[in-house]
């Protein structure tokens, strides 16, 4: 029997297998960010352990940097002393850190892709359940707790149990105007927020091989939100030519025997998966969340559930929790929704195509009087492109604040960017659990173009509203 891409990787990297059903696996690489990795290096440091391969690990602020001006200070106390830990525990280590204002600097998995560190056939480990983002690349990427921050900081391994194998195929073409964000909460609205529980998703088909390398890693960004633990997409020549414009990236006969390795980096033919999904992507169209999970959404075109929709009784307990908590009545169009604030960001949708994607809906256009319309760039590398192409001045132009600083921003609502209770958002990033944006905040998932449209028009909107 053939072996599904996960498996391959996973048994490239196994150092041993463990009497309980656990594999001690090689961590190729371990991406750090200020939240949660204090209490690792406090760990470690009371173990009287060091870090074993500092030039296998990378560090970033990301979650609690302002975005308002480089040289603003963390307004949060706790915020500013993580941020001041992770630079002492960096400079002890010997680790590199990406600080803000470095050139380099922006949120963990939108760096690791532009400084050439993420590759096919990699394991790839990170505080953080969006992790799954790298996994675009054929890499076995996904979040970790900060005890096993801590073991891979000491011995650059980690003892994991085997997962289970879903294939999400996608036949067919995206419709002009749907994006790989809209496929997802598609997925994630069919499936459950627990439908790839105890999964590895990979994610093929037609509509996947058409996919840039930011849209399959929005993709694969969210593959946690339906409950996996990692989404994989084999690498093909899309693949190769975003890794040959990196940096740091093997030269010659080099580049040709790692692409050669690379190839036979997909499933086998006779690879069997423990679950399988088909979804035709021609007919998907732009969606919309409607409640306080990514799997409450339905077609932007579409309209409020009732309770009564849902034929589980969990699921109606949920719906009904949920339309109080977004102040939202069965049976009104999406379409009619207004917001108070759009957020375009995260490490969802805070990469150059995505900002692109928004200009090209903003350009001759103005944000709706009295809306706020919030623009963070997923790093600094981002944002100087950004710059370079005049997207900056089609935001001027528009009335939206394009903002200087690099970070997670509203998504993680860990700084000044937050909505106030009562707010309701139009946001491109991943969650939209109660309070996910602020305190008592109200969060739409969208994608850019449905972002910058809805910026325009006051309420929910696709670009072809305007």
């Amino acid at each position: 029997m053939g072996s599904t891409l996960a498996q391959k990787v996973w048994d490239a990297h196994v150092v041993r297998h463990g009497g309980t059903g656990e594999d001690l696996l090689y961590v190729d690489l371990q991406l750090l960010h200020e939240v949660n990795t204090p209490q690792a290096f406090d760990a470690l440091r009371a173990a009287g352990r060091t870090v074993r391969r500092p030039d296998l690990t990378m560090g970033t602020e990301d979650h609690n940097t302002p975005t308002l001006a480089l040289d603003r200070i963390i307004a949060d106390p706790s915020g500013r002393r993580q941020a001041q830990l992770m630079r002492e525990n960096c400079a002890r280590s010997g680790i590199p850190l990406h600080r803000l204002g470095d050139p380099g600097q922006g949120i963990v998995h939108v760096i690791g892709p532009e400084l050439g560190l993420t590759r096919p056939g990699m394991t790839i480990v990170c505080c953080d359940s969006h992790t799954t983002t790298l996994g675009a690349f054929g890499a076995l990427a996904f979040g970790i707790g900060a005890s096993q921050v801590e073991h891979v900081l000491a011995t650059q391994t980690l003892r994991m149990r085997r997962m289970k194998s879903m294939l999400v195929e996608i036949p067919g073409s995206l419709p002009d105007g749907v994006t790989a964000k809209d496929l997802i909460l598609a997925l994630i609205a069919r499936i459950g927020t627990a439908g790839g529980q105890g999964h590895i998703i990979e994610y093929r088909g037609e509509a996947i091989d058409a996919l840039s390398m930011e849209a399959r890693m929005t993709l694969c960004n969210m593959s946690v939100e339906a409950g996996s633990r990692a989404g994989m997409i084999a690498p093909d020549e899309t693949t190769f030519a975003y890794l040959a414009q990196r940096p740091g990236m093997p030269q010659g006969e080099a580049w040709d025997a790692e692409v050669a390795y690379w190839r036979t980096l997909r499933s086998d033919e006779d690879a069997v998966f423990d679950t399988t999904v088909t979804l035709d992507a021609s007919t998907l169209s732009p969606y919309v969340s409607w409640g306080t999970n990514p799997a409450q959404a339905v077609p932007l075109d579409g309209r409020v559930p009732a309770p009564g929709d849902f034929a589980d009784e969990a699921e109606r307990a949920a719906a009904e929790r949920a339309l109080a908590y977004m102040d939202l009545r069965p049976g009104t169009p999406m379409k009619d929704v207004g917001v108070d604030t759009v957020f375009l960001g995260s490490c969802t949708n805070g990469r150059i195509e995505d900002l692109r994607a928004a200009a090209g809906v903003l350009r001759g256009r103005r944000v709706a009087d009295g809306l706020h319309m919030m623009i963070v760039p997923g790093s600094a590398q981002v944002r100087r492109q950004a710059v370079e192409e005049g997207l900056d001045r089609i935001f001027a132009e528009a009335g939206a604040d394009f903002r200087a600083g690099a970070g997670c921003s509203m998504c993680a609502a860990l700084n000044e960017d937050r909505l106030r209770p009562g707010q309701r958002a139009a946001s491109t990033n991943n969650r939209n659990f109660e309070g996910r944006q602020g305190k008592g905040s109200r969060t739409h998932i969208v994608s850019p173009p449905v972002a910058a449209a809805t910026a325009v028009a006051g309420r929910l909107a696709a670009p072809a509203d305007l």
